[in-house]
């Protein structure tokens, strides 16, 4: 008999689905279902029905079991990692309220400025928290919910994440972990207890209305038996905790312990690191998370990567290899030709109503080869920006391990090594998310037959780096890249009342 052990990643833009056996860590086989926004919504609202993730999720894992060819009986666990920061609203009857709104919707800015005057500033909060209480976050789309939709708000029993209510659906309880639940922004990540002045400033009844939490080491249930028979598994299969699409990207990469810096290159960018104690920012920039393993994952995200890097491809009718070609054709630096590349708004910095700048535009750069390189360029400098923070605050990284869809680009990867001066090196698995909620759930499964086993063991042993696409930082690129990084950071305060002032005119007109 086979022991296979399922991750799920539920995203912004698909749900992937991975068939891990358990003995090995060889992904046996992979699967995905592709799914888009809500159209037609106000300017930087981002929604979605969350029952479009389960209809994926059904979806991604039937067609990978098919794909194993493993018997239903093999699975013994299952593991869900998620969006973060989405706010999905249940009834008494476990209803959905309406459309989640999600890690990315910027509409909810007034209602973050408004808690956080409520609460004392920013310094308060971080007190409170350990967290700033930046747009994306799920505080404020509650106090939108309120002021916004009261009847909804009426109706509102449970607060869940997008992980949450995957686990809801495969268990029928209702359960939130402290990774995921630290992205909240009602979570005092020091003590991982929800922060009761916090709570009493959205709502007095708050409290009531959000789920029991628990360690990462411990299982939200077992399969029930519809959502079993409609994924075509055994049914009573240990469901793990779960968690953020980050903390099981820092188990599916291996990152359990000092010294490894995850960056994710996806869609939205995110950097972390494992830390044994909260990792605090008294400046609100990183985000002090707690980790899926029992730790902290100390974090930066900004909105937008390979947002640019599409919309260039868009502009100039042009595919990866293609784009790839024109950011050969480019010097480092592309020529001083910079992106400030806030096209959704940006989270880190926070700028929500930032938008794309490109920066020393001449006739020289004004070419489809510098605009692409500096499209690379500049996405990664805003990441680097978080970087530099993180290790201010004491973090060390010997070397930073890359995921998502720009780390498949050799080209990326050396500008990645250059801009962050340190070794980077891609993963043999590239679905980190949906690998780590696999091992996660692995580990649940072993704990709950009362072996005692460490996730730290579990992905040295099964998670590998692909030595092959190693890139070591070059000196000379590296000296550009610093110059680049000054100048794209005072674009953060040099800029934010012409951004304030261009958001009310776009929203006037």
């Amino acid at each position: 008999m086979a022991r296979i052990f399922i991750g799920i990643d539920s995203g912004t833009q698909s749900t992937k689905a991975l068939v891990v056996d358990g003995d090995t860590g060889r992904v046996r086989a992979a699967a995905s279902q592709a799914y888009g926004l809500i159209g037609g919504l106000p300017h930087g609202a981002k929604e979605q029905d969350p029952e479009v993730w389960i209809d994926a999720t059904r979806k991604s894992v039937r067609a990978a079991m098919r794909k194993a060819k493993v018997r239903p009986t093999d699975v013994l666990g299952i593991g869900v990692s998620g969006q973060q920061h989405g706010f999905v609203p249940l009834d008494e009857a476990g209803k959905v309220i309406r459309p989640a709104k999600l890690w990315c919707d910027t509409s909810t800015a007034a209602q973050c400025e408004q808690l956080i005057r409520k609460l004392g500033g920013l310094q308060r909060v971080i007190e409170l928290t350990g967290n700033a209480i930046p747009p994306g976050f799920t505080a404020s789309k509650i106090l939108w919910l309120k002021q916004a939709e009261p009847k909804s708000f009426g109706r509102l029993a449970t607060v869940l994440l997008p992980h949450d209510y995957i686990n809801f659906w495969l268990t029928g309880a209702r359960s939130m972990e402290y990774g995921d639940a630290s992205g909240t922004a009602l979570l005092d990540v020091k003590t991982r207890r929800w922060s009761e002045t916090v709570l009493a400033a959205i709502d007095p009844e708050l409290a009531s209305k959000l789920p029991p939490l628990r360690g990462s080491d411990q299982p939200a249930g077992k399969v029930r038996p519809e959502a079993a028979r409609q994924l075509g598994i055994a049914p009573g299969a240990v469901v793990s905790a779960g968690g953020g699409d980050n903390m099981m990207g820092a188990i599916g990469t291996g990152n359990t312990r000092p010294g490894i810096v995850t960056a994710s290159f996806g869609t939205s960018g995110t950097i972390y690191g494992y830390s044994a104690r909260p990792v605090i920012d008294p400046e609100g920039e990183i985000a002090a998370f707690c980790d899926s393993t029992g730790g902290w994952l100390p974090l930066l995200c900004t909105m937008n990567v390979t947002v640019a890097t599409e919309l260039v491809k868009r502009l100039f009718s042009v595919d990866n290899d293609k784009l790839r070609g024109l950011v050969k054709q480019s010097p480092p630096g592309a020529d001083g030709l910079l992106l400030v590349p806030y096209f959704e708004g940006e989270r880190t910095p926070n700028v929500p109503n930032g938008t794309g700048i490109f920066f020393g535009l001449r006739d020289a750069t004004f070419t489809k080869a510098h605009m692409a390189r500096a499209a690379m360029e500049g996405v990664t400098l805003g990441m680097n920006y978080g970087l530099n923070r993180l290790c201010a605050l004491g973090l060390r990284p010997k070397e930073i391990r890359i995921t998502g869809g720009g780390s498949n680009d050799p080209e990326w990867r050396q500008i990645m090594a250059d801009v962050f001066a340190t070794p980077v090196v891609a993963m043999q698995t590239s679905e980190g998310a949906a690998y780590g909620a696999a091992l996660q759930a692995k580990w649940c499964w072993h704990l709950g037959r009362g072996e005692r086993v460490r996730i730290s063991a579990i992905t040295d042993e099964f998670v590998k780096v692909d030595n092959g696409s190693r890139v070591e930082p070059r000196r000379d690129a590296v000296k550009i890249y610093k110059e680049l990084q000054h100048i794209q950071d005072g674009f953060r305060g040099a800029c934010r009342d012409a951004f304030a002032l261009h958001a009310r005119l776009r929203d006037a007109l």
